[in-house]
């Protein structure tokens, strides 16, 4: 990969990172924090839990990719509410894209090897990170209803959000 391949990627990776950000943002906003134990089924993680699996996946990856290495450490316990949640998202997504924006074309370039499975520059795990984030924000999503909450347009309209088109 060369400098400018590099640069061009994070460019185009992180305008559809942003917008990811900001609609999983607006899918964790409507989990109802008296509803965040609910599980679809018995082995399934709860609402909170996987909530907090999309999100700090999202941190992490960001985290790896700035490093120069992906730690394989227990991720950190979850926060106790859905707004503790939100905030912590938030403020460690904002802050690690601004460390991102900052990083060398060299940086970009690195190659981090992945558990033995991958090893690749380190831009290019922004769309690992994108695919995995869409992934379990759409899981997440499926509880919304269940749990009486109002699913919001993610792609298009949803029954409790329709599509408005541009005036």
């Amino acid at each position: 990969m060369q400098a400018e391949q590099a640069r061009f990627l994070l460019n185009f990776l992180l305008r559809q990172i942003e917008e990811e950000f900001a609609t999983t943002k607006k899918v964790l906003a409507a989990l109802p924090e008296e509803q965040r134990d609910y599980r679809p089924h018995p082995i399934a993680k709860t609402a909170l839990e996987l909530a907090w699996h999309a999100a700090s996946s999202d941190l992490w990856f960001l985290d790896g990719i700035i490093r120069g290495q992906f730690a394989a450490e227990e991720p950190p316990a979850g926060p106790a509410t859905v707004a503790q949640l939100r905030d912590q998202y938030d403020k460690g997504f904002v802050e690690l894209v601004a460390r991102l924006k900052a990083l060398s074309d060299e940086q970009l370039m690195r190659r981090i090897p992945f558990f033995g499975v991958l090893d690749v520059p380190a831009v290019s795990y922004l769309l690992w990170m994108l695919v995995h984030t869409v992934h379990h924000r759409g899981q997440l999503s499926t509880y919304l209803r269940a749990m009486g909450a109002k699913v919001p347009s993610i792609y298009g309209g949803s029954a409790d959000e329709p599509f408005q088109p541009p005036a």
